[in-house]
Formats: structure tokens, C-alpha cells, sequence
């Protein structure tokens, strides 16, 4: 019996990757923090290095955070009068990953780490100074933060446009592989929606009825949840309408945490097809933790499995690092499931993690 359930599950992942319409992935996201890949053209290439040495063949780099643009961008120069991170002065990090990365043959994603979360503490908090109504609000009447993180009204159409304008201004002027969203984008805490803008919305839309005062409210989870869907769609067209070759992925939350949270719909995505495939956050400490949530992953994902990718935490910026056992068991049960790959939240930790990626 035991030979039978390993042939059919070794059978069932040879046909999941055999169909992945995007093949198979080796990730990993990049970003600044724990980090200094990115503060010099010498450290891009010796990360590149590190990658190409792993196997890596996907690069997610943090495009967007804390405020900040990875590259000098005319919108938010115009906007605010900061074209970039401060901490790069004059140079375009960005554009020295593409093209160290692609020296190596390896893909390049601009990752919209933040989304509509425009600060963390205190960066990026002179968006909102200027521009108040960008701010999402709550029942209570402030500004929406959570976990550190303060909010940008994802439902106002102004909002939207300039995320919008931000995405596709990097599709217009790189030669990207591909753009992808976050558990931020499109997403925005359920707390939120509270504002003038979206109370007139939903009132315009249910006899002048305001919005439910209970935020986890299931009418108006989803009421809320089908205006960033459209967000969504409506990047991912204007993308592909400017790059019909462009990958669009997203790193949602698990499901239906995501939902409930962050508003975010991502089975929904998958199936109208707005998202060319999606990383989950499958973030857990323990290997039998991490089948669970798999196992739940691919239920939801229901037919399009083949367009589901696995985000595996290897470490954090407070120090955690997952053991190379741990990290061998879950890419072994991502096998095992028949997933195409996995990206691997994030560089900082891989650099330390050298005896488990070499062999990798």
C-alpha cells in the first residue's frame, strides 16, 4: 500500500509540473532589509553569484517600500519630489539587477513589496502628510495601522491610479520579466473603509444604507473584497496591454485568512484569470503545520493548481533562520504535492543559510 500512495503522489507531481504553464521556479525575494546586496553595483553581482550558485532563477526584488521607489521614478519626483530611496543617491539599482541578472539568465520581478501600505513607523509617513485623504480610515475615525504598517485607501480611485501609474511606469521603462503584488497589493486591512469616499459607495449601492459598523461582516468583507478584485484586474490588463509576454504574479496570505483580513480574494484571481499564477505565503515553524496549510492551499486553488507556487520562510529580520532540515522537508512536500517551485522569503537569510542552498 505504502509503494502505491509514493507512486501516485511522485505520479501526481510529474503531471502538475509536467502542465505548469509558467515551469518550474526557484526563487527567492530580495529585498534591502538584513541585507546589503543592493547598496553597490559589486554586491548586486555577488548576489547574483549567490543565486545562480543555488540554483535561483527567480529574483523578486522589493521595488516599492517603506515610501520609496528601488529606481528613480519620474511619478514620485513629480508627486513629492523624491525620485528615489535616498540611501541609493544617483544611481538605479533596479536596472543594475536586470542586467547582472540577466548576464546569468536569471528572471528579474519588480515586487511591490508595500503596496497600499505606504509606511513602516515612521518611512514613508510624508506621503500622507502631504496628501491626507490618501489615508485609509477606520471605524474609530483614524488612520488605519496594522502591524506597524499605515495604510493608503486602496477603494479611492486616486489611490489606485497612482499604485497603478507606479507599476506600470517600471513595465514602461524596464526590461522586466515580470511584476507582482504582495500580501499589500491588492489588499488593504478590513479595518478600513470607513472613509467619505468609500461610506458613498456603498451607501450609493444599498439604498443609502451605510456600511455595516462590524468590519469582519461578510457582506461587507466582500463587498470590499470585489473593489480590490477589480483593481486587480484592471492591472493586470493594462500590463499585459503594454507587455503581453510580462509575468503578473502576486504573494497573497494564506486563504481565507486573506480574505478576512486583507480583503484579498486570490482564488478568485487565479480562476478569472487576473493573475498569471500566485506565490503563497505558506509561512509556518513546523513541517507538519506546513502540509496542513499546503494541503488547504491546493484545495482552494481547486483546478488551477498548476499556477500555485509556494512561499517558504526561511528566515526574518529578527533573527529566525529555518533550519536546512526544515527547509529540505518542506521543498521535499512541495514535490511531493506536485507544486512547480517555491520562492523563499528572502535573500538576507539565504546568505546565512549557505550550507542548505548549495545543495539546493
Amino acid at each position: 500500500m505504502r509503494f502505491f500512495l509514493i507512486l501516485f503522489f511522485t505520479t501526481l507531481a510529474f503531471s502538475l509540473q509536467a502542465q505548469a504553464p509558467y515551469g518550474e521556479i526557484r526563487g527567492v525575494w530580495l529585498t534591502a532589509a538584513g541585507t546589503d546586496a543592493l547598496d553597490s553595483r559589486e554586491n548586486i553581482q555577488k548576489a547574483v553569484a549567490n543565486c545562480k550558485e543555488a540554483g535561483i532563477n527567480n529574483i523578486y526584488v522589493a521595488t516599492w517600500n517603506r515610501g520609496y521607489t528601488l529606481y528613480p521614478s519620474a511619478i514620485m519626483m513629480e508627486r513629492f519630489g523624491i525620485a528615489l530611496d535616498p540611501k541609493y543617491g544617483k544611481r538605479d539599482p533596479l536596472k543594475e539587477l536586470i542586467e547582472e541578472a540577466h548576464a546569468e539568465k536569471i528572471k528579474v520581478h519588480a515586487w511591490f513589496e508595500y503596496g497600499f501600505a505606504c509606511a513602516y513607523g515612521d518611512s514613508g509617513s510624508y506621503l500622507l502628510k502631504k496628501y491626507p485623504y490618501y489615508a485609509a480610515i477606520g471605524a474609530d475615525g483614524k488612520q488605519v495601522q496594522k502591524n506597524g504598517f499605515t495604510w493608503m485607501n486602496a477603494f479611492h480611485p486616486l489611490v489606485q491610479n497612482f499604485m497603478k501609474s507606479l507599476v506600470l511606469e517600471v513595465v514602461q521603462k524596464y526590461d522586466l520579466d515580470g511584476i507582482q503584488g504582495d500580501d499589500r497589493m491588492p489588499a488593504v486591512p478590513s479595518t478600513a473603509g470607513y472613509d467619505l469616499y468609500t461610506v458613498n459607495a456603498y451607501k450609493k449601492e444599498h439604498d443609502g444604507l451605510a456600511p455595516p459598523s462590524n468590519h469582519l461582516d461578510s457582506s461587507w468583507i466582500q463587498w470590499r473584497a470585489k473593489r480590490l478584485n477589480a483593481f486587480g484586474k484592471d492591472l493586470y490588463q493594462s500590463a499585459k496591454a503594454l507587455k503581453p509576454n510580462l509575468l503578473v504574479s502576486m504573494a497573497p496570505s494564506i486563504y481565507p485568512w486573506s480574505l478576512q483580513e486583507y480583503l484579498q480574494d486570490w482564488p478568485t484571481w487565479l480562476h478569472e484569470g487576473y493573475v498569471d499564477y500566485v506565490i503563497v505565503q505558506l509561512y509556518r515553524y513546523k513541517l507538519d503545520e506546513y502540509e496542513k496549510i499546503l494541503q488547504e492551499t491546493l484545495q482552494h486553488a481547486g483546478d488551477k493548481k498548476d499556477r500555485v507556487y509556494a512561499g517558504v520562510l526561511s528566515s526574518l529580520g529578527g533573527g529566525y533562520l529555518a533550519t536546512p532540515e526544515l527547509l529540505k522537508g518542506m521543498v521535499a512536500l512541495n514535490r511531493k504535492y506536485g507544486l512547480p517551485g517555491e520562492v523563499f522569503f528572502y535573500y538576507g537569510g539565504m546568505e546565512k543559510q549557505g550550507k542548505f542552498f548549495k545543495r539546493y
